[in-house]
């Protein structure tokens, strides 16, 4: 699989990190710079590409020996490293001694493989603002949440995976994550997407979550299309001269 890895075979990167999440054949040999396998002070040695961190290993007993490795290791399935790394924003790099460099999952595919690769889109993402109208989705989408209190504001985003159909992400952000608030809020959706015409899939992702590149984009690029606080603010008279410079600016 490793070897069938190229740029562009993204088809063959979700097969090799579908192998890693198996615990059938997900084994890695982690490379420790420091402390033994199971001791408290263990530590995995750490490389960085491009700005970006990763932690070493190898995939077999006989690369380990191709490698000239001549510390410690472990070995762990690739589910309970991939649980280790992502929360703290490191990838995984598969045999860096091989010959073009090994192979390198990045801290956003662990968090994929330790969460669910089909719960989270494959990357690379493409993400823009969504070209497609469908007003009466919005207008309905908006009426029902300022009719649920748990929603502060909703964001939108037209998401192409690398692998499979694009489709709309709702971004949801609320105003706290209790049971009550969240069956709300999914009852609002359920209540909303009767108005998306048919064949157009539609996701949500909570804005809440730090680590999931939809909700960054969306945080760091999109308005929202529904905000209760700004709905509910006063409307205030235009300034003097509203919408131009004061008079003797300069640009």
């Amino acid at each position: 699989m490793l070897r069938q890895v190229t740029p562009g075979r993204y088809d063959a990167y979700e097969s090799l990190l579908r192998a890693l999440a198996s615990p059938a054949s997900g084994q890695v040999w982690m490379l420790l710079w420091h402390g033994q396998a199971g001791s408290p002070d263990a530590q995995y040695g750490t490389m960085e590409v491009d700005g970006h961190a990763y932690a070493p290993c190898v995939t077999s007993a006989q690369e380990l020996s191709a490698s000239g490795w001549n510390r410690s290791y472990e070995v762990v399935d690739g589910l309970e490293v991939a649980r280790a790394l992502y929360p703290d924003r490191y990838g995984l790099w598969l045999n860096p001694h091989a010959p073009g460099g090994g192979v390198g999952i990045p801290w956003l595919d662990l968090r994929r493989i330790a969460t669910g690769l089909d719960r989270q889109p494959p990357g690379p993402l493409r993400l823009s603002e969504p070209a497609i109208e469908i007003p009466q989705f919005y207008a309905l989408l908006t009426q029902n949440a300022h009719r649920t209190p748990a929603v502060r504001s909703l964001r939108r985003a037209w998401v192409q995976p690398a692998l499979g159909a694009p489709y709309l992400a709702i971004g949801l952000d609320v105003y706290d994550a209790t049971p009550a608030s969240v069956a709300a809020v999914r009852t609002m959706m359920q209540n909303s997407v009767g108005a998306v015409p048919d064949g157009l899939p539609v996701s949500t992702v909570a804005l809440s979550d730090a680590l999931d590149p939809v909700a960054m984009w969306l945080r760091a690029h999109a308005r929202p299309f529904y905000d209760r606080e700004a709905h509910a603010a006063p409307a205030q008279a235009p300034a003097a001269g509203y919408g131009y410079p004061p008079a003797g600016d300069r640009y």
